[in-house]
């Protein structure tokens, strides 16, 4: 009786550590975005911000109502032109001498926490800015579940827009 009661035990514990899983995330289920400034120099680390701020700015409304990545990277493809055009529009007006170019990558990312989500080192699907020689340092977050658009000027104030992630987040807590 005895060691049915703790096989019962442990097959509870190992439910609840499968259904919940902790901070565990799978790097399948998320979407990042990485904009690579052209150099170090003061206006090109600006710029980047400046370029972030407007892309956000323009992907927030495409993508809050996005219900999975697969729906989420559908709405960036078929946005890609538009999204390269803000960010060249911006270095336009910037005075930047170079342009911005759009692309998917699947790409290698370090552990990242943003609030209680914490994301895993891993390769990720990716929509990434280069701006100019992008040679510079650079600016990722996570663009599906639209979890961590910052405000440049103060990046602890995270803006969460996604109705997947309220979800997600009233689960977890």
């Amino acid at each position: 009786m005895k060691y049915i009661l703790s096989f019962f035990a442990i097959a509870i514990i190992c439910v609840g550590i499968f259904l919940f899983g902790g901070n565990k995330n799978n790097e399948e289920e998320y979407m990042r975005i990485h904009i690579v400034a052209n150099s170090n120099s003061n206006f090109d680390k600006n710029v980047k911000y400046v370029v972030k701020d407007a892309v956000v700015e323009f992907l927030i409304p495409f993508l809050a109502d996005a219900k999975n990545k697969d729906e989420a990277q559908k709405i960036i493809f078929e946005n890609k032109e538009l999204i390269e055009n803000v960010a060249n529009a911006v270095l336009f007006k910037e005075g930047a001498k170079y342009n911005a170019e759009v692309v998917f990558i699947s790409e290698d990312m370090p552990t990242r926490a943003y609030g209680d989500l914490v994301l895993e080192r891993g390769v990720y699907d990716c929509i990434k800015i280069n701006l100019g020689d992008a040679q510079g340092d650079n600016w990722w977050c996570v663009v599906f579940p639209a979890v961590c658009f910052v405000d440049s000027r103060n990046p602890q104030n995270l803006e969460y827009i996604s109705k997947i992630w309220e979800i997600i987040n009233s689960v977890t807590k």
